[in-house]
């Protein structure tokens, strides 16, 4: 046999291995979970939750299944570090994650992730030995490792990016709607209990956190601490702002229609520098596709009839 032939099978017996090992600790993990959810089925009283039949389990047993699975691995996480999941449960609900588990779960889903990515890299080793598709293999490999170590955490950024984006655009408006509940009569209070209404259909995201601050309100929270932690869910400057505002006014005992009349002018202000600002930025940001792309183009349609002239004229003579 040639040394090619010897790399190629000593590749087909690995990948022959490996796949039957992990296919082994698949039947025995669906075994498992089998057995479990038919030993919870039993122990349910009738009527009270999904039954089995027919010898197998339906769809909702198998997320449960999994999702305690994911859930024990979280929980094997959390406790090694109890101040980290605090500062996550906190970052998880400015992404719209509200669920007091939600901390726990993410861990779980992370840890799940690299085990994926470590048994894809298993299955690639066979792959990255084989001589020619190494570098493929490597850089596979590569892909699955860091899509695994960052990829939750850009997952996580990407949304609260784009719900504090809303937040930031949504805030003036909910200055201004407050602004007119307070100067119509109504208390603090009930002005945000009204432009909860408003503001659900344009902005739902931040609709669902006053929602929770007048939960908060309703249930005797002080409103100071109320409206410090509403700033700390949205996590945005503006309401931080808005926060220690309206603790200075009842501290003080200032107006409250006219403070939030000059702290709504001053984020309108605020808005419309952003708008310019961006305005400003764009013209820096276009020269790159000017240049690269539209420059090109430009210059082949003034050069070319140029160029085909000068090469009939150069043909005939």
């Amino acid at each position: 046999m040639t040394l090619a032939q010897i790399e190629t099978l000593i590749t087909v017996i690995g990948v022959v291995l490996v796949a039957a090992a992990l296919g082994g600790v698949a039947w025995i993990s669906a075994g498992e979970l089998r057995l479990r959810a038919v030993r919870r089925a039993r122990l349910q009283p009738a009527g009270a939750g999904p039954t089995v039949s027919g010898g197998g389990f339906s769809g909702g047993i198998i997320g449960d299944q999994l999702l305690a699975g994911v859930r024990k691995l979280g929980q094997q996480s959390a406790v090694r570090d109890p101040a980290k999941v605090s500062a996550l449960r906190n970052q998880l609900m400015q992404a719209g994650f509200y669920n007091r588990e939600a901390a726990v779960i993410y861990l779980g889903a992370r840890a799940v992730a690299l085990v994926a990515a470590t048994a894809g890299v298993i299955l690639l080793l066979p792959l990255i030995a084989g001589g020619k598709s190494g570098m493929g293999g490597i850089a596979l490999a590569s892909v699955l490792a860091g899509a695994a170590i960052l990829g939750p955490d850009q997952v996580l950024k990407a949304r609260r990016t784009s719900r504090e984006r809303e937040y930031a655009d949504g805030f003036p408006d909910l200055l201004d709607l407050l602004v007119a509940s307070v100067e119509a009569g109504l208390s603090l209070d009930a002005g945000v209990t009204r432009v909860t209404e408003e503001l659900g259909r344009r902005y739902p995201n931040l609709a669902v956190h006053l929602r929770f601050l007048v939960l908060e309100l309703r249930a005797g929270k002080a409103r100071k601490d109320a409206w410090s932690a509403f700033a700390d869910r949205l996590g945005i400057d503006d309401a931080r702002q808005l926060a220690t505002m309206l603790r200075q006014a009842e501290e003080m005992g200032t107006s409250l229609g006219e403070t939030l009349t000059v702290f709504s002018q001053d984020m309108r202000s605020k808005r419309m520098l952003r708008a310019e600002e961006k305005a400003l930025a764009l013209s820096a940001k276009l020269t790159v596709p000017l240049i690269l792309f539209i420059f090109p183009c430009l210059l082949g349609a003034l050069m070319l009839p140029a160029i085909a002239r000068l090469m009939h004229v150069f043909a005939k003579g």
